[in-house]
């Protein structure tokens, strides 16, 4: 189990979605869960307080639970800002289940990437407590990669995550 953290625009996305286009090349079967994607679903009903945060996290994690449970590699990306909430993933998933890996980009680099046009939308007053912005990203304690996405090519972090997920898997 694999849990994508990081700004909005930090690469998240991407870096999951090649990990699970490798994983599956291998043959192995990968569920991959995207934090827009499952707040256009099944987290549909949730707005951005805390609150409402912590309970969009516990929904993935659950979920994520139950498929690893199931024999399935699963890959997640959620922006998952703050450490009390990596700390709800890991009660729900398990410590010796799960590696955190923290997307890093500096928050300039996301603005300026902004696939989404949310950071252009939220200095627009548009988007009301936008993560990194006027809602606080805390740097997490211990995550088991850190991939700085500024710094190194898609390439160079796609092979990186590879090697680690092979020692992972033995």
């Amino acid at each position: 189990m694999f849990w994508f953290f990081g700004l909005s625009g930090a690469g998240k996305t991407t870096l999951a979605t090649g990990l699970a286009e490798g994983l599956r090349a291998e043959g192995r079967t990968v569920l991959l869960l995207d934090g827009d994607e499952l707040r256009a679903g099944l987290c549909h009903d949730l707005g951005f307080s805390d609150d409402a945060r912590a309970e969009n996290i516990r929904r993935a994690a659950e979920l994520a639970k139950l498929a690893k449970e199931q024999g399935q590699v699963v890959l997640a990306a959620f922006i998952t800002p703050r450490e009390n909430l990596r700390r709800l993933v890991r009660s729900i998933i398990g410590v010796d289940r799960l590696d955190m890996i923290w997307v890093d980009a500096p928050l300039e680099v996301c603005r300026r990437r902004d696939p989404k046009g949310l950071y252009q939308r939220s200095a627009a007053g548009m988007v009301p407590f936008f993560t990194g912005v006027d809602s606080i990203f805390e740097k997490p304690v211990r995550p088991e990669l850190r991939m700085q996405t500024d710094r190194h090519t898609v390439e160079e972090l796609q092979l990186e995550l590879m090697k680690f997920c092979w020692k992972r898997f033995g």
